[in-house]
């Protein structure tokens, strides 16, 4: 895509993404992940969800599937990875709608959706970033509606401070310092979000993830 902001890929590499659904199948960890911010959304008949950074398509085909009478769609940077997903989404039988995304707007109007989700999303951006995905997160869901985000958080004790060392080494010390010391919910009220609260958190082998709730 033309202009498109240069991102990260899921594993680092490109060459390396074709291995991502394999080894989170290993670790179990993206399914653990993804129920635990499916059960927090509580999706509903009729809601239309974006799910934001939607990487393999785990997350959008599962809501899908406890969900069939809702409208999900799925957006992603990385056109690799959204042909992964739209591929499985295929096999499934799951009518989910993908869009690629520049990195600067989301491409959907004003108050188009119910309900936004993002899974390990924001620590791959740095704090200009986030600010700038979250208002237009913002801009796209319609009042009163809400934003669901599971990433990492506040290391609450040195052995997860520990463990969360080489996520940042791997990912990068400038986009996840911002987590690891706690202020996504700052940066989150910021852009301009309401009710913003820490739901939830698992403490896990990579460090503290926590669960994350805002209103528009």
């Amino acid at each position: 895509m033309k202009g498109k902001t240069k991102y990260i890929p899921a594993l680092k590499l490109k060459v390396l993404t074709r291995f991502f659904d394999p080894l989170m199948g290993i670790t179990g960890l993206e399914q653990k992940f993804s129920l635990a911010l499916l059960y927090q959304a509580n999706i509903k008949s009729g809601d239309i969800v974006l799910d934001f950074g939607c990487g393999t398509g785990t997350l959008t085909i599962m809501m899908k599937g406890l969900v069939p009478t809702a409208t999900i769609h799925g957006l992603d940077i990385d056109s690799q990875i959204l042909n992964i997903a739209r591929n499985k989404s295929k096999k499934q039988g799951s009518e989910i709608f993908y869009q690629e995304y520049d990195g600067t707007t989301l491409p959907y109007q004003r108050e188009t959706f119910d309900k936004v989700t993002s899974s390990l999303v924001f620590h791959h951006l740095i704090r200009s970033e986030k600010i700038a995905a979250l208002k237009d997160i913002h801009r796209v869901l319609k009042y009163g509606g809400e934003l669901h985000v599971l990433d990492f958080g506040q290391a609450r004790n040195i052995l997860m401070r520990v463990l969360f060392l080489p996520i940042q080494v791997f990912d990068g010390f400038a986009n996840t310092t911002d987590n690891v010391r706690g202020l996504l919910p700052d940066i989150i009220a910021k852009a301009g979000f309401n009710e913003v609260e820490e739901r939830n958190y698992m403490t896990t082998v990579v460090g503290n993830i926590s669960l994350y709730k805002a209103l528009k």
